[in-house]
């Protein structure tokens, strides 16, 4: 965490006075002055250096939470009209639910930490916004360093007030083109996430004929340092589109992302998508079919512990298999089809070493630079296993009911289905790190979105074209679907 840009060559002010404005800012009931004692703080935070803005958080998620021996007291005045309710037997009840609206009220109030009116005050402040949300982001450095309660739940508080602020009635939806500001190219060159934009030639290319690219923009925010989720829609991502615009009937979703850390978790990209589809359907009738070519950024962190897992049991169950200690056989998972072990086996040495074939498998994951990706009889061996354990990771492995994977989890919430896996499709250095170069389509039919996205909300259904459903059927018979809990 580090002070903005904007603010590096600024003098660092007195680290009490900007605690004291941030004092002033909370407890003032001077309406005419407050602009200026937001404006104040604001400018002081920004000008603190690392330790100082550390120092400052920390003081404003301890000293100004709630009153908890306030909130005892109101808990214990509760209790007590209620045992007065059991012992009247009904009797004075007007004055009984009067005592409980009023403790009820007092409790509402008391359980609202302190920084509630930094957050409401900032938020109705010119300007406050971006505050906020650097705000926020320099909490999220903190937390990723050292796990504090109290700051944990200053972000939650905040986290919760910017996703009412950023609702998406108070968002307006911006279509991104050539001629928009400089400073707004330049920021989606800089954090586009999934394919990186080389320079603004290669932006320019991107907004051309056959590509889209929609934000959502803040009016409160200036355009220069917005926050907006990005989002590319095009035909497809080669320099030149290989049919008319006119004659297109699929767009492709190929990366979303955002320029503000501060708004990490909050989900706005379900918005956008859901107001693209409808956009771009008014503009283009012919366009029938909406996708995404998505990474699945768990996959092999996922597959490589279940087989450094799954190969141990095999070992141990392999050395049991004499005796009457069958403990390990009871977790055993069929990770492995028999072809496919005996394919793995069947490789010399030469190229990888390991007593069974899930353990060749993870070795062979785990080399250095990714080299199984570059030699052909390597590439046939691993398609057939990786394409079916990826299948499985994304329709069986679960967490809390829901997709286990954080882009699936997006993308099947907002009603997509899972269409197709694509094999070898990103062999970057992440692209084969995450997901042994793998991707996935989602797509996104409007006549199913609705009934996809409750049916996943309720009952965690997952839909998926049958293309996708084979890779997993066989084992649909002897082996049910995970549910991670955690």
């Amino acid at each position: 965490m580090q002070p903005s840009s904007d603010n590096a060559n600024k003098p660092q002010r007195d680290f009490e006075h900007v605690r004291d404005s941030m004092h002033s800012a909370i407890s003032m009931n001077k309406t005419e002055v407050i602009d200026t004692v937001l404006n104040d703080f604001s400018e002081g935070y920004f000008s603190l250096c690392y330790e100082n803005r550390r120092r400052l958080l920390l003081v404003l998620a301890k000293e100004y939470d709630l009153n908890r021996t306030q909130v005892c007291e109101l808990i214990k005045q509760y209790l007590g009209v209620l045992g007065e309710e059991a012992q009247s037997a009904g009797h004075e009840e007007d004055g009984v639910l009067g005592s409980f609206y009023r403790i009820e009220r007092n409790l509402r109030h008391a359980l609202k930490p302190m920084y509630e009116g930094l957050f409401e005050r900032l938020n109705m402040h010119p300007g406050g916004l971006k505050v906020l949300t650097s705000l926020r982001a320099d909490i999220l450095s903190i937390l990723a360093e050292e796990n504090i309660a109290s700051l944990r739940a200053l972000d939650s508080y905040l986290k919760e007030k910017l996703g009412t602020w950023l609702s998406p009635a108070a968002l307006e939806l911006h279509q991104i083109t050539w001629d928009d500001p400089a400073s707004l190219l330049e920021k989606i060159v800089a954090y586009e996430a999934v394919h990186p934009i080389s320079n603004l030639l290669d932006l320019k290319r991107r907004l051309g004929v056959g590509r889209r690219c929609f934000g959502y923009l803040h009016a409160a925010i200036p355009v220069e340092t917005s926050d907006y989720l990005w989002l590319n829609f095009q035909e497809v991502l080669w320099d030149d589109p290989p049919i008319p615009e006119c004659e297109a009937t699929c767009a492709l979703f190929y990366s979303i992302s955002s320029t503000q850390r501060g708004l990490a978790g909050i989900n706005l990209g379900k918005f956008l998508i859901k107001r693209v589809i409808t956009l771009v359907k008014r503009d283009m009738p012919h366009i029938s079919t909406f996708a995404t070519i998505s990474p699945i950024p768990g996959f092999i962190q996922w597959l490589l512990s279940k087989l450094a897992s799954q190969s141990k049991l095999a070992e141990v169950n392999d050395i049991s298999q004499s005796s009457a200690d069958r403990s390990g056989s009871a977790f055993r998972e069929n990770i492995l089809e028999p072809e496919e072990e005996k394919a793995l086996m069947d490789l010399s040495e030469e190229f990888v070493a390991g007593k069974n074939g899930m353990e060749r498998m993870l070795n062979l994951l785990t080399s250095k630079n990714h080299e199984w990706s570059n030699f052909a009889p390597l590439l046939s061996i691993l398609k057939t296993p990786l394409l079916r354990l990826c299948a499985r990771y994304l329709l069986q492995e679960k967490k809390r009911g829901k997709a286990l994977d954080s882009v699936a989890n997006f993308h099947l919430q907002n009603g997509a289905m899972i269409e197709r896996i694509n094999w070898m499709a990103d062999r970057s250095e992440n692209g084969l790190h995450q997901s042994a170069g793998i991707m996935v389509n989602y797509v996104y039919r409007l006549e199913n979105i609705e009934e996809y996205a409750q049916s996943y909300f309720s009952t965690g259904q997952i839909h998926a074209s049958d293309d996708v459903c084979r890779y997993v059927e066989p084992l649909n018979e002897h082996q049910p679907a995970t549910d991670k809990r955690g």
